[in-house]
Order: structure tokens, then C-alpha cells, then sequence
């Protein structure tokens, strides 16, 4: 356990029942990023689920539990939620209503939000975006600057990539799946 004096947030007496798990509201114990000494987060289980290290936060009526773990300089907001083994770290950011969940990792620049879901073993890193109600699923990879959104799904072992001169964008009723 961290000393108090470590500790960047401390659970409150503020609690939600959520699918027969209890979430606890989270507060700020000490200025960092555009956080203030003070300020409510949003809803974890546990410790595990929030690094006290660098900028991490959980904002708003976010939720993140079960094993889910947020880290880095990650940050999950609005109504978005992460959970199972998920992992969202780096300068990632989880928003909106998203999903991600199962054994996911979100890391690097990465933005998820609106509707969007990313699960299974699905890894979206680097610059990549996903959003609108698109899901990225089983093994898939999107990264360096690749958009998936609209309605689109990858899915499988598909790999979907570009850099700025060469974007990918998958999008519209669009499945991209297999190898």
C-alpha cells in the first residue's frame, strides 16, 4: 500500500452498484494536469484500477473495474467505460460512451469515444482513432494514424495501418476482417 503521502487520490464513501460490483468515487488528493487537490473523478472498484503516477486520471461518470488498469498519462471521461483486463495507458484517451473491455490495450495517442468498442484481444495504439459505433474486435490492430468509424468493424487478425501521408481510414458500413 502507498503512503498517504504518495497517493494522488483516495477512494470516497461515495459508492455505485454496478452489474453486482461496487464502484467507489474517486478524489484528488493533489494537484497534477488539470487536476486540483479536491476534485471528484470518476468510479473505480479498486486501487489497481488508477495508477497514482503520472497524469492518469478517470474523470466524470466513467467507470473502470474489475481488473481494468488506466496508467500513464491515459485519460477515461465522460460516460465511457473500461473493464475485465483492459489496458489504457500512455496519453490514450477513453470517451464519450466507448467501450473497452476483455483483454484490450489502448495506448499511445489513441482516441476511442462516442460509441465506439474495442475488445477481445484488440490492440489500437499510436496516433489511431476509433469512433462513431465502430468496434474493433478479436486480434485486430489499428495504429500509426488509422481511423476506424462510422459503423465499420475489424476484426479477426486484421491489421489496419497508415502514417500521415498514406492515413487508412476504415469507415461506413465497412468490415475489415481475417488475415
Amino acid at each position: 500500500m502507498l503512503k498517504q503521502m504518495n497517493k494522488k487520490y483516495e477512494l470516497t464513501n461515495e459508492t455505485k452498484e454496478w452489474y453486482d460490483i461496487t464502484l467507489y468515487r474517486i478524489k484528488a488528493l493533489k494537484d497534477f494536469n488539470d487536476v486540483k487537490a479536491g476534485d471528484l473523478g470518476g468510479w473505480i472498484e479498486k486501487e489497481e484500477n488508477l495508477s497514482h503516477n503520472r497524469n492518469c486520471w478517470i474523470y466524470d461518470n466513467a467507470y473502470v473495474y474489475n481488473d481494468a488498469r488506466v496508467y500513464g498519462n491515459a485519460c477515461v471521461y465522460d460516460d465511457a467505460c473500461v473493464y475485465d483486463n483492459a489496458e489504457v495507458f500512455n496519453n490514450a484517451y477513453v470517451y464519450g460512451d466507448a467501450v473497452v473491455y476483455d483483454n484490450a490495450r489502448i495506448y499511445g495517442n489513441v482516441q476511442v469515444y462516442d460509441n465506439a468498442r474495442v475488445y477481445g484481444d484488440a490492440n489500437v495504439f499510436d496516433d489511431a482513432h476509433v469512433y462513431g459505433n465502430a468496434k474493433v474486435y478479436g486480434n485486430a490492430y489499428v495504429f500509426d494514424d488509422a481511423c476506424v468509424y462510422g459503423n465499420a468493424h475489424v476484426y479477426g487478425n486484421a491489421k489496419v495501418y497508415g502514417d500521415v501521408f498514406d492515413d487508412a481510414h476504415v469507415y461506413g458500413n465497412a468490415k475489415v476482417y481475417g488475415n
